[in-house]
């Protein structure tokens, strides 16, 4: 018997997850006993810094990876992107956690089917003008590439035993219902929402019975546990330092603001720096815990 745990969004180096904190995550891992921890994509940046950061995690507990949209910004080309030669990267790839199961790690990407809009050449737009991914240079068009993605996926899995269970770990939005629809001052989200994932992706899973399980980030946003067909999804990015939990606690606590608007606050947090760190100390444990998935097998 063993845990796998699995932590998608620890966006490292904006969070100034350094030395001491990354410490504390990993001697709490260590001490719940897992066994074996992925990494699902955003772990930094750049590719460097996300080996850097899963070396660190070998040195006391086994560790695998696959990519976010982050560390793709400095990848080259298709080859970097979906078949980086590192033994501990898993994109459609398995590694074997025990005799009746095993991991598979997806990278993942989008379609732009959870968008409110239907125009392919303006959510295009929308991405040049808004979203990070704007700066990775990819083989094909975005419903494309996502497509070959989802066959190589239903591929993969039908090449797996069947009588394996299988544990999936990608990165981007593989159902709808984890898919929030904005209104208000925050309806644009739902046209951003493009690039959040694809249902495609989800429905090849469906066809898998023995894919008992799948973990996933990317929406900065956690949600329950949900079973979907006869698979349970598991989402809980640890997001941005500006998005937590402890984060909206100490804003309401100190009376910075009146309403929690996260993109807003890196202002405020730099004016009341000392005392965020004070508060990022006390509670950077919890913020972890509340993002960790953790999967007997």
């Amino acid at each position: 018997m063993g845990i796998l745990a699995i932590i998608s969004d620890l966006h490292v180096d904006i969070n100034g997850l350094e030395g001491a904190s990354l410490q504390r995550l990993r001697d709490f891992l260590f001490e719940q006993g897992v066994t074996h921890l992925h990494l699902a994509g955003d772990t930094a940046n750049t590719h460097q810094k996300t080996l850097q950061t899963v070396a660190f995690f070998q040195e006391k507990i086994a560790t695998t990876f696959h990519w976010g949209n982050h560390e793709m910004i400095d990848l080259t080309g298709e080859a970097e992107i979906e078949d980086f030669s590192a033994e501990s990267f898993l994109n459609f790839r398995t590694i074997a956690l025990s005799q009746e199961t095993l991991l598979l790690g997806v990278n993942g990407w989008y379609d732009y089917g959870y968008s409110d809009l239907q125009n392919e050449r303006e959510i295009r737009r929308l991405k040049d003008l808004f979203w990070y991914d704007r700066q990775i240079i990819r083989s094909a068009s975005d419903p494309q590439i996502s497509e070959a993605i989802n066959q190589r996926l239903a591929q993969t899995l039908k090449q797996l035993p069947r009588d394996k269970r299988i544990i999936l770990a990608t990165h981007f939005v593989p159902k709808k219902e984890f898919i929030i629809h904005h209104e208000g001052e925050h309806q644009r989200w739902n046209q951003l929402n493009a690039f959040l994932g694809s249902q495609s992706f989800g429905n090849v899973i469906d066809q898998f019975p023995q894919v008992t399980d799948v973990v996933f980030g990317h929406t900065h946003r956690r949600f329950a546990s949900q079973q979907i067909e006869k698979t349970w999804y598991h989402c809980r990015p640890l997001g941005y330092y500006y998005e937590w939990q402890l984060t909206r606690d100490f804003v309401f606590e100190h009376h910075l603001v009146e309403k929690y608007r996260p993109t807003k606050l890196r202002t405020i947090l730099r004016k009341n720096q000392t005392a965020f760190m004070q508060q990022k100390e006390r509670f950077l444990l919890d913020e972890f815990q509340r993002s960790l998935t953790f999967i007997p097998y």
